[in-house]
Protein backbone atom coordinates (compact mmCIF):
# COMPACT_ATOMS: atom_id res chain seq x y z
CA UNK A 1 0.00 0.00 0.00
CA UNK A 2 1.58 3.19 -1.20
CA UNK A 3 1.86 6.06 1.96
CA UNK A 4 0.53 8.78 -0.76
CA UNK A 5 -2.81 10.36 1.11
CA UNK A 6 -5.95 11.18 -0.83
CA UNK A 7 -5.92 14.69 -1.22
CA UNK A 8 -6.41 17.49 -4.06
CA UNK A 9 -2.99 16.68 -5.39
CA UNK A 10 -4.26 12.48 -5.56
CA UNK A 11 -7.72 13.13 -7.07
CA UNK A 12 -7.13 12.99 -10.56
CA UNK A 13 -5.05 9.80 -10.34
CA UNK A 14 -7.90 7.64 -8.97
CA UNK A 15 -9.22 4.48 -10.37
CA UNK A 16 -12.28 5.52 -12.65
CA UNK A 17 -14.93 3.91 -10.98
CA UNK A 18 -14.49 6.23 -8.19
CA UNK A 19 -16.52 10.00 -8.54
CA UNK A 20 -14.71 12.30 -7.94
CA UNK A 21 -15.61 16.00 -7.42
CA UNK A 22 -16.76 17.72 -10.73
CA UNK A 23 -15.67 21.07 -10.16
CA UNK A 24 -13.14 23.43 -9.08
CA UNK A 25 -12.93 23.66 -5.14
CA UNK A 26 -10.53 26.50 -5.25
CA UNK A 27 -13.39 28.31 -6.66
CA UNK A 28 -15.68 27.54 -3.67
CA UNK A 29 -16.74 30.10 -1.37
CA UNK A 30 -17.78 28.77 2.56
CA UNK A 31 -21.38 29.59 3.19
CA UNK A 32 -22.59 26.67 5.64
CA UNK A 33 -20.75 25.84 9.05
CA UNK A 34 -21.23 22.74 10.40
CA UNK A 35 -20.76 22.22 14.01
CA UNK A 36 -20.69 18.34 14.79
CA UNK A 37 -18.79 16.95 12.03
CA UNK A 38 -19.63 13.23 12.29
CA UNK A 39 -19.94 10.60 10.18
CA UNK A 40 -23.26 11.10 9.49
CA UNK A 41 -22.97 15.16 8.29
CA UNK A 42 -20.00 13.81 5.87
CA UNK A 43 -22.66 11.30 4.53
CA UNK A 44 -25.67 12.86 4.27
CA UNK A 45 -25.64 16.72 4.42
CA UNK A 46 -22.13 17.07 3.02
CA UNK A 47 -23.12 14.99 0.24
CA UNK A 48 -26.00 17.08 -0.68
CA UNK A 49 -23.80 20.38 -0.77
CA UNK A 50 -21.64 18.43 -2.69
CA UNK A 51 -24.42 17.47 -5.61
CA UNK A 52 -24.88 21.08 -5.72
CA UNK A 53 -21.51 22.78 -6.02
CA UNK A 54 -21.40 20.52 -9.05
CA UNK A 55 -24.22 22.24 -10.82
CA UNK A 56 -22.30 25.66 -9.91
CA UNK A 57 -23.66 26.47 -7.00
CA UNK A 58 -20.22 27.77 -5.85
CA UNK A 59 -21.17 29.44 -2.72
CA UNK A 60 -22.18 26.75 -0.30
CA UNK A 61 -18.78 25.37 0.62
CA UNK A 62 -18.84 23.60 4.75
CA UNK A 63 -16.68 24.70 7.08
CA UNK A 64 -16.81 22.18 9.43
CA UNK A 65 -16.49 22.37 13.63
CA UNK A 66 -15.84 19.91 16.08
CA UNK A 67 -17.08 20.79 19.73
CA UNK A 68 -15.51 18.38 21.40
CA UNK A 69 -12.79 15.59 19.36
CA UNK A 70 -9.76 16.55 17.31
CA UNK A 71 -10.62 13.08 15.59
CA UNK A 72 -12.44 14.04 12.62
CA UNK A 73 -10.03 17.39 11.76
CA UNK A 74 -6.93 15.30 12.08
CA UNK A 75 -7.85 12.80 9.65
CA UNK A 76 -9.25 15.23 6.97
CA UNK A 77 -7.15 18.23 7.27
CA UNK A 78 -4.28 16.02 5.39
CA UNK A 79 -6.30 15.16 3.20
CA UNK A 80 -7.50 18.95 2.14
CA UNK A 81 -11.36 18.19 3.97
CA UNK A 82 -11.75 14.92 1.02
CA UNK A 83 -13.14 11.56 1.98
CA UNK A 84 -14.26 8.87 0.57
CA UNK A 85 -18.16 7.90 0.92
CA UNK A 86 -18.81 4.19 0.01
CA UNK A 87 -22.65 3.02 -0.62
CA UNK A 88 -22.93 -0.30 0.40
CA UNK A 89 -25.76 -2.71 -0.78
CA UNK A 90 -26.05 -6.47 0.07
CA UNK A 91 -24.54 -7.23 -3.11
CA UNK A 92 -22.24 -4.00 -4.30
CA UNK A 93 -20.42 -0.82 -3.15
CA UNK A 94 -19.88 2.85 -5.54
CA UNK A 95 -16.98 5.21 -4.05
CA UNK A 96 -17.52 8.35 -3.86
CA UNK A 97 -15.04 11.36 -2.81
CA UNK A 98 -17.02 14.01 -1.24
CA UNK A 99 -14.97 17.87 -1.35
CA UNK A 100 -17.58 19.96 -0.01
CA UNK A 101 -15.94 20.12 3.47
CA UNK A 102 -13.43 23.13 3.24
CA UNK A 103 -11.69 23.35 6.27
CA UNK A 104 -12.22 22.11 9.67
CA UNK A 105 -12.08 23.73 13.32
CA UNK A 106 -12.04 22.10 16.81
CA UNK A 107 -13.67 24.49 19.16
CA UNK A 108 -11.75 23.76 22.55
CA UNK A 109 -8.66 25.04 20.46
CA UNK A 110 -9.64 28.18 19.37
CA UNK A 111 -13.51 29.03 19.98
CA UNK A 112 -12.18 32.54 18.57
CA UNK A 113 -11.81 31.01 14.70
CA UNK A 114 -15.27 29.18 15.41
CA UNK A 115 -17.00 32.62 16.43
CA UNK A 116 -15.37 33.98 13.23
CA UNK A 117 -16.43 31.51 11.14
CA UNK A 118 -19.40 31.84 12.52
CA UNK A 119 -20.05 35.61 12.57
CA UNK A 120 -18.33 35.56 8.72
CA UNK A 121 -21.24 37.74 6.66
CA UNK A 122 -20.56 34.97 3.41
CA UNK A 123 -22.25 32.54 6.41
CA UNK A 124 -25.50 31.82 5.67
CA UNK A 125 -26.58 28.59 7.38
CA UNK A 126 -25.69 27.05 10.40
CA UNK A 127 -26.28 23.23 10.49
CA UNK A 128 -26.11 21.12 13.20
CA UNK A 129 -25.82 17.28 13.81
CA UNK A 130 -24.42 17.05 17.75
CA UNK A 131 -26.17 14.20 18.97
CA UNK A 132 -29.74 14.28 21.15
CA UNK A 133 -27.56 15.07 24.24
CA UNK A 134 -25.73 17.95 23.49
CA UNK A 135 -28.37 20.07 23.21
CA UNK A 136 -28.54 20.03 26.83
CA UNK A 137 -32.74 19.37 27.85
CA UNK A 138 -33.32 19.40 31.58
CA UNK A 139 -35.57 16.49 32.38
CA UNK A 140 -38.81 18.84 31.40
CA UNK A 141 -37.54 19.86 28.04
CA UNK A 142 -36.08 23.61 29.38
CA UNK A 143 -32.11 24.02 29.07
CA UNK A 144 -30.39 22.59 31.84
CA UNK A 145 -29.21 25.37 33.52
CA UNK A 146 -27.13 23.69 36.07
CA UNK A 147 -24.86 21.83 33.17
CA UNK A 148 -21.31 22.89 34.11
CA UNK A 149 -21.03 24.12 30.28
CA UNK A 150 -23.96 26.28 30.63
CA UNK A 151 -22.69 28.36 33.40
CA UNK A 152 -19.42 27.94 31.91
CA UNK A 153 -20.68 29.58 28.29
CA UNK A 154 -22.97 32.49 30.62
CA UNK A 155 -19.97 33.28 32.61
CA UNK A 156 -17.90 33.26 29.25
CA UNK A 157 -19.52 34.12 26.49
CA UNK A 158 -16.28 35.01 23.85
CA UNK A 159 -14.65 31.64 24.91
CA UNK A 160 -17.81 29.57 24.94
CA UNK A 161 -17.58 25.02 24.97
CA UNK A 162 -21.47 24.81 23.65
CA UNK A 163 -23.09 25.02 20.38
CA UNK A 164 -25.55 27.40 22.49
CA UNK A 165 -23.01 29.44 23.17
CA UNK A 166 -21.25 29.62 19.80
CA UNK A 167 -25.00 30.35 18.10
CA UNK A 168 -25.89 33.07 21.03
CA UNK A 169 -22.21 35.13 20.55
CA UNK A 170 -21.99 34.74 16.98
CA UNK A 171 -25.49 36.10 16.14
CA UNK A 172 -24.87 39.01 18.96
CA UNK A 173 -21.49 39.60 16.88
CA UNK A 174 -23.19 39.77 13.56
CA UNK A 175 -26.31 42.29 14.74
CA UNK A 176 -23.84 44.33 16.73
CA UNK A 177 -21.72 44.38 12.99
CA UNK A 178 -24.98 45.07 11.19
CA UNK A 179 -24.41 41.71 9.49
CA UNK A 180 -28.00 39.43 8.91
CA UNK A 181 -27.77 36.30 11.10
CA UNK A 182 -27.55 33.18 9.84
CA UNK A 183 -30.23 30.16 9.27
CA UNK A 184 -29.82 27.43 12.02
CA UNK A 185 -30.59 24.10 10.57
CA UNK A 186 -30.84 21.52 13.15
CA UNK A 187 -30.25 18.05 11.72
CA UNK A 188 -30.62 15.62 14.37
CA UNK A 189 -33.33 13.60 16.25
CA UNK A 190 -35.42 15.93 18.23
CA UNK A 191 -38.96 16.40 17.84
CA UNK A 192 -39.74 19.55 16.19
CA UNK A 193 -35.84 19.87 16.16
CA UNK A 194 -35.81 23.47 14.78
CA UNK A 195 -38.28 24.62 16.71
CA UNK A 196 -36.86 22.67 20.17
CA UNK A 197 -33.53 24.74 19.12
CA UNK A 198 -35.46 27.76 18.76
CA UNK A 199 -36.82 27.80 22.18
CA UNK A 200 -33.54 26.82 24.13
CA UNK A 201 -31.44 29.45 22.62
CA UNK A 202 -33.80 32.03 23.12
CA UNK A 203 -33.53 30.98 26.60
CA UNK A 204 -30.00 31.18 27.19
CA UNK A 205 -29.76 34.23 24.95
CA UNK A 206 -32.57 35.53 28.14
CA UNK A 207 -30.12 34.23 30.95
CA UNK A 208 -26.98 35.27 29.19
CA UNK A 209 -28.62 39.20 28.93
CA UNK A 210 -30.06 38.73 32.49
CA UNK A 211 -25.97 38.13 33.37
CA UNK A 212 -24.86 40.68 31.30
CA UNK A 213 -27.13 43.45 32.55
CA UNK A 214 -26.75 42.97 36.64
CA UNK A 215 -23.18 42.22 36.14
CA UNK A 216 -22.47 45.71 34.49
CA UNK A 217 -20.66 44.16 31.64
CA UNK A 218 -19.53 46.79 29.37
CA UNK A 219 -20.21 44.67 26.52
CA UNK A 220 -24.18 45.41 27.06
CA UNK A 221 -23.68 49.05 25.58
CA UNK A 222 -22.62 48.23 22.34
CA UNK A 223 -23.75 44.57 21.44
CA UNK A 224 -27.49 45.29 22.75
CA UNK A 225 -26.76 41.88 24.62
CA UNK A 226 -30.49 42.83 26.49
CA UNK A 227 -32.70 42.72 23.63
CA UNK A 228 -30.83 39.49 21.80
CA UNK A 229 -32.79 37.39 23.07
CA UNK A 230 -35.69 39.20 21.33
CA UNK A 231 -33.86 39.08 18.46
CA UNK A 232 -33.36 35.23 17.97
CA UNK A 233 -36.99 34.97 18.89
CA UNK A 234 -37.98 37.27 16.15
CA UNK A 235 -35.47 37.77 13.77
CA UNK A 236 -33.66 34.08 13.43
CA UNK A 237 -34.90 31.26 11.05
CA UNK A 238 -35.08 28.03 12.92
CA UNK A 239 -36.60 25.23 10.09
CA UNK A 240 -36.82 21.82 11.62
CA UNK A 241 -35.69 18.93 9.18
CA UNK A 242 -36.12 15.43 9.11
CA UNK A 243 -32.92 13.73 7.72
CA UNK A 244 -32.37 9.98 7.52
CA UNK A 245 -29.59 7.17 6.59
CA UNK A 246 -28.04 4.43 7.95
CA UNK A 247 -24.55 5.25 8.67
CA UNK A 248 -22.18 2.78 10.63
CA UNK A 249 -19.22 3.11 12.44
CA UNK A 250 -15.69 3.30 10.16
CA UNK A 251 -13.78 0.38 10.62
CA UNK A 252 -9.92 -0.25 10.61
CA UNK A 253 -11.16 -3.23 8.13
CA UNK A 254 -13.31 -0.92 6.16
CA UNK A 255 -9.94 1.74 5.93
CA UNK A 256 -7.85 -0.54 4.40
CA UNK A 257 -10.47 -1.81 2.18
CA UNK A 258 -11.41 1.47 0.79
CA UNK A 259 -7.77 2.73 0.67
CA UNK A 260 -6.68 0.00 -1.48
CA UNK A 261 -9.48 0.30 -3.89
CA UNK A 262 -8.27 3.83 -4.13
CA UNK A 263 -4.84 3.00 -4.35
CA UNK A 264 -3.86 5.62 -1.63
CA UNK A 265 -5.00 6.58 2.13
CA UNK A 266 -8.07 7.57 3.37
CA UNK A 267 -7.69 8.29 7.01
CA UNK A 268 -11.65 8.40 7.92
CA UNK A 269 -13.46 6.68 4.99
CA UNK A 270 -17.67 6.99 5.69
CA UNK A 271 -19.72 3.99 5.18
CA UNK A 272 -24.00 4.05 4.33
CA UNK A 273 -26.32 2.46 2.68
CA UNK A 274 -27.93 3.51 -1.03
CA UNK A 275 -31.49 4.75 1.02
CA UNK A 276 -31.09 8.98 1.62
CA UNK A 277 -34.06 11.48 2.87
CA UNK A 278 -34.02 14.69 3.71
CA UNK A 279 -37.16 16.89 4.03
CA UNK A 280 -36.40 20.65 5.41
CA UNK A 281 -38.76 23.30 6.10
CA UNK A 282 -38.16 25.91 3.68
CA UNK A 283 -37.29 28.79 5.73
CA UNK A 284 -34.31 30.23 4.66
CA UNK A 285 -34.07 34.22 4.32
CA UNK A 286 -30.61 34.01 3.78
CA UNK A 287 -30.88 32.01 0.85
CA UNK A 288 -29.86 28.17 0.25
CA UNK A 289 -28.78 25.63 -1.85
CA UNK A 290 -31.12 24.16 -4.54
CA UNK A 291 -31.21 21.12 -2.53
CA UNK A 292 -34.70 19.87 -3.97
CA UNK A 293 -32.74 19.34 -7.41
CA UNK A 294 -31.04 16.30 -5.78
CA UNK A 295 -34.10 14.78 -3.55
CA UNK A 296 -34.50 16.83 -0.85
CA UNK A 297 -37.65 17.35 0.32
CA UNK A 298 -38.65 21.22 0.88
CA UNK A 299 -42.00 21.69 2.66
CA UNK A 300 -44.36 23.50 4.59
CA UNK A 301 -44.39 21.42 7.63
CA UNK A 302 -41.64 18.60 8.61
CA UNK A 303 -43.81 17.44 11.93
CA UNK A 304 -45.72 14.69 10.06
CA UNK A 305 -42.26 13.10 8.35
CA UNK A 306 -40.37 13.89 11.55
CA UNK A 307 -42.96 11.51 13.29
CA UNK A 308 -42.90 9.03 11.02
CA UNK A 309 -39.37 8.65 10.79
CA UNK A 310 -38.75 8.94 15.00
CA UNK A 311 -41.45 6.23 15.68
CA UNK A 312 -41.39 3.64 12.69
CA UNK A 313 -37.30 3.71 11.84
CA UNK A 314 -35.86 5.02 15.17
CA UNK A 315 -38.00 3.28 17.17
CA UNK A 316 -37.80 -0.01 15.49
CA UNK A 317 -33.88 0.47 15.37
CA UNK A 318 -33.77 1.18 19.35
CA UNK A 319 -35.49 -2.14 19.59
CA UNK A 320 -33.58 -3.97 17.36
CA UNK A 321 -30.54 -2.58 19.05
CA UNK A 322 -31.68 -3.76 22.86
CA UNK A 323 -33.39 -7.05 22.33
CA UNK A 324 -30.55 -7.73 20.00
CA UNK A 325 -28.03 -7.01 22.61
CA UNK A 326 -29.92 -9.05 24.71
CA UNK A 327 -29.72 -11.91 22.04
CA UNK A 328 -26.61 -11.97 21.40
CA UNK A 329 -26.86 -10.28 18.02
CA UNK A 330 -23.82 -7.79 16.90
CA UNK A 331 -25.24 -6.35 14.18
CA UNK A 332 -28.62 -5.18 12.75
CA UNK A 333 -28.57 -7.41 10.21
CA UNK A 334 -28.21 -10.43 12.49
CA UNK A 335 -30.96 -9.06 14.72
CA UNK A 336 -33.74 -8.40 12.14
CA UNK A 337 -33.16 -11.93 10.49
CA UNK A 338 -33.92 -13.25 13.94
CA UNK A 339 -37.61 -14.44 13.26
CA UNK A 340 -38.58 -13.16 16.52
CA UNK A 341 -37.21 -10.34 16.46
CA UNK A 342 -38.62 -9.61 12.74
CA UNK A 343 -41.85 -10.54 14.11
CA UNK A 344 -41.80 -8.33 17.24
CA UNK A 345 -40.60 -5.27 15.31
CA UNK A 346 -43.81 -5.70 12.78
CA UNK A 347 -45.73 -5.74 16.15
CA UNK A 348 -44.06 -2.56 17.18
CA UNK A 349 -44.89 -0.83 13.59
CA UNK A 350 -49.00 -1.84 14.03
CA UNK A 351 -48.96 -0.24 17.55
CA UNK A 352 -46.83 3.19 16.68
CA UNK A 353 -48.40 3.74 13.03
CA UNK A 354 -51.78 4.50 14.46
CA UNK A 355 -50.19 7.12 16.22
CA UNK A 356 -48.96 9.44 13.13
CA UNK A 357 -50.94 11.71 11.24
CA UNK A 358 -53.31 10.39 9.74
CA UNK A 359 -54.34 13.35 7.21
CA UNK A 360 -50.74 13.63 5.65
CA UNK A 361 -50.30 11.35 3.34
CA UNK A 362 -47.69 9.52 4.77
CA UNK A 363 -47.05 6.44 3.07
CA UNK A 364 -46.56 4.17 5.93
CA UNK A 365 -46.83 0.46 4.28
CA UNK A 366 -43.86 1.86 1.77
CA UNK A 367 -41.91 3.20 4.32
CA UNK A 368 -41.83 0.28 6.57
CA UNK A 369 -40.86 -2.62 3.78
CA UNK A 370 -38.11 0.14 2.35
CA UNK A 371 -37.44 -0.38 6.92
CA UNK A 372 -37.19 -3.75 6.13
CA UNK A 373 -35.16 -3.96 3.17
CA UNK A 374 -32.72 -1.60 5.08
CA UNK A 375 -32.60 -3.52 8.31
CA UNK A 376 -31.76 -7.25 6.04
CA UNK A 377 -29.19 -5.08 4.33
CA UNK A 378 -25.72 -7.67 5.33
CA UNK A 379 -22.85 -4.91 3.76
CA UNK A 380 -23.31 -2.24 6.36
CA UNK A 381 -22.88 -4.44 9.31
CA UNK A 382 -24.28 -1.55 11.62
CA UNK A 383 -23.70 -2.47 15.30
CA UNK A 384 -26.12 -2.86 17.79
CA UNK A 385 -24.18 -1.44 20.40
CA UNK A 386 -23.67 1.75 18.39
CA UNK A 387 -27.48 2.57 18.05
CA UNK A 388 -28.01 1.76 21.74
CA UNK A 389 -26.33 4.61 22.95
CA UNK A 390 -27.82 7.68 24.94
CA UNK A 391 -31.08 5.26 25.05
CA UNK A 392 -32.66 7.95 27.84
CA UNK A 393 -32.21 11.07 26.02
CA UNK A 394 -33.78 9.46 22.90
CA UNK A 395 -36.61 6.70 24.25
CA UNK A 396 -38.94 9.58 24.97
CA UNK A 397 -39.46 10.89 21.49
CA UNK A 398 -38.99 7.30 19.69
CA UNK A 399 -40.81 5.12 22.03
CA UNK A 400 -42.83 6.90 24.86
CA UNK A 401 -44.46 9.25 22.80
CA UNK A 402 -46.22 6.66 21.18
CA UNK A 403 -47.33 4.86 23.95
CA UNK A 404 -48.83 7.85 25.11
CA UNK A 405 -50.64 8.38 22.67
CA UNK A 406 -51.72 4.80 22.60
CA UNK A 407 -52.97 4.75 25.90
CA UNK A 408 -54.61 8.04 25.39
CA UNK A 409 -56.77 6.28 22.50
CA UNK A 410 -57.75 3.09 24.91
CA UNK A 411 -54.96 0.84 22.98
CA UNK A 412 -52.28 -1.42 24.56
CA UNK A 413 -49.02 -0.23 24.17
CA UNK A 414 -47.30 -3.65 24.71
CA UNK A 415 -44.68 -3.85 22.15
CA UNK A 416 -43.60 -0.13 23.04
CA UNK A 417 -43.30 -0.66 26.51
CA UNK A 418 -40.80 -3.71 25.84
CA UNK A 419 -38.52 -1.80 24.20
CA UNK A 420 -38.26 0.46 27.35
CA UNK A 421 -37.69 -2.92 29.24
CA UNK A 422 -35.08 -3.80 27.03
CA UNK A 423 -32.92 -0.76 27.16
CA UNK A 424 -33.08 -1.26 31.17
CA UNK A 425 -31.98 -4.64 31.05
CA UNK A 426 -29.65 -4.38 28.73
CA UNK A 427 -27.74 -1.44 30.95
CA UNK A 428 -28.49 -3.64 33.65
CA UNK A 429 -26.12 -6.54 32.24
CA UNK A 430 -23.47 -4.42 31.50
CA UNK A 431 -20.54 -5.90 32.85
CA UNK A 432 -21.93 -9.03 32.79
CA UNK A 433 -23.20 -10.53 29.79
CA UNK A 434 -22.58 -7.47 27.73
CA UNK A 435 -18.79 -5.56 28.57
CA UNK A 436 -18.92 -2.81 30.82
CA UNK A 437 -19.02 0.01 28.27
CA UNK A 438 -20.63 -1.52 25.41
CA UNK A 439 -22.57 1.03 24.97
CA UNK A 440 -22.82 4.33 27.13
CA UNK A 441 -25.65 6.94 28.67
CA UNK A 442 -25.59 10.21 30.07
CA UNK A 443 -27.48 8.90 33.05
CA UNK A 444 -25.12 5.74 33.32
CA UNK A 445 -23.41 6.85 36.97
CA UNK A 446 -27.37 7.11 38.26
CA UNK A 447 -27.86 3.95 36.36
CA UNK A 448 -25.46 2.21 37.86
CA UNK A 449 -25.76 2.77 41.42
CA UNK A 450 -29.62 1.86 40.85
CA UNK A 451 -28.26 -1.47 39.89
CA UNK A 452 -26.30 -2.20 43.16
CA UNK A 453 -29.45 -1.36 45.14
CA UNK A 454 -30.96 -5.12 43.98
CA UNK A 455 -34.31 -3.57 43.26
CA UNK A 456 -37.35 -5.40 42.02
CA UNK A 457 -38.41 -4.45 38.47
CA UNK A 458 -41.43 -2.36 39.36
CA UNK A 459 -38.81 -0.38 41.69
CA UNK A 460 -35.97 -0.29 38.72
CA UNK A 461 -38.52 0.48 36.24
CA UNK A 462 -39.91 3.43 38.23
CA UNK A 463 -36.45 4.67 39.81
CA UNK A 464 -35.26 4.93 36.24
CA UNK A 465 -38.70 6.69 34.94
CA UNK A 466 -37.64 8.72 37.53
CA UNK A 467 -34.53 9.45 36.29
CA UNK A 468 -35.29 9.85 32.53
CA UNK A 469 -38.26 12.26 33.50
CA UNK A 470 -40.36 9.59 30.97
CA UNK A 471 -44.02 10.21 31.04
CA UNK A 472 -43.57 13.25 33.61
CA UNK A 473 -46.40 14.31 35.02
CA UNK A 474 -48.78 12.46 32.82
CA UNK A 475 -51.60 10.05 33.91
CA UNK A 476 -50.36 7.49 31.75
CA UNK A 477 -47.37 7.46 33.85
CA UNK A 478 -48.10 4.35 36.09
CA UNK A 479 -49.55 2.55 33.79
CA UNK A 480 -46.23 2.62 31.70
CA UNK A 481 -44.21 1.55 34.65
CA UNK A 482 -46.35 -1.20 35.34
CA UNK A 483 -46.04 -2.48 31.70
CA UNK A 484 -42.60 -2.11 31.54
CA UNK A 485 -41.95 -3.25 34.53
CA UNK A 486 -43.73 -6.67 33.72
CA UNK A 487 -41.13 -7.01 30.80
CA UNK A 488 -38.06 -6.72 32.47
CA UNK A 489 -39.40 -9.04 35.02
CA UNK A 490 -39.53 -11.62 32.00
CA UNK A 491 -36.38 -10.35 30.61
CA UNK A 492 -34.83 -10.93 33.84
CA UNK A 493 -36.29 -14.69 34.44
CA UNK A 494 -36.13 -15.75 30.75
CA UNK A 495 -34.73 -13.03 28.24
CA UNK A 496 -35.87 -12.16 24.79
CA UNK A 497 -37.76 -15.53 24.08
CA UNK A 498 -39.74 -14.89 27.85
CA UNK A 499 -40.56 -11.07 26.70
CA UNK A 500 -42.02 -12.59 23.45
CA UNK A 501 -43.66 -15.25 24.66
CA UNK A 502 -46.08 -12.82 26.77
CA UNK A 503 -46.37 -11.06 23.27
CA UNK A 504 -47.81 -14.61 21.40
CA UNK A 505 -44.33 -14.24 19.50
CA UNK A 506 -43.32 -17.84 18.89
CA UNK A 507 -39.61 -19.02 19.19
CA UNK A 508 -39.22 -20.66 15.81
Amino acid sequence: MTNRRLSNSTLQALPAPVAIPRYDRDQIVPGIVHLGVGAFHRAHQAAYVDDCLATGETDWGIVGVSLRSADTRDALAPQDGLYTLAVRSSDSESLRVVGSILSMLVAPEDPGAVLAALTDPRTSIVTLTITEKAYLRAAGGGLDTAHPDIVHDLANPQMPRTAHGFLTESLSRRRAAGIRPFTVLCCDNLPANGATLHRLLVEFAALRGTRLATSGDARLATSGDADLARHIADEVAFPSSMVDRIVPATTDADRTRISGQLGVEDAWPVMTEPFCQWVVEDDFPAGRPAWEKFGVTMVGDVGPFEDMKLRLLNGSHSAIAYLGLLSGYETVDRAFADPAIRQFVDGLWAEAIPTLPQDAGLDTTDYTAQLAKRYSNTALAHRTAQIANDGSQKLPQRIVASAIERLSAGAPPAHLMLVVAAWIAACEVRGKSLPENHFTDPLDLALAALGTRQLSAGEAVAAVFDLAGFAKGGAERLTLIDLAAAHLERLRQGGPAAAFASLGIGSE
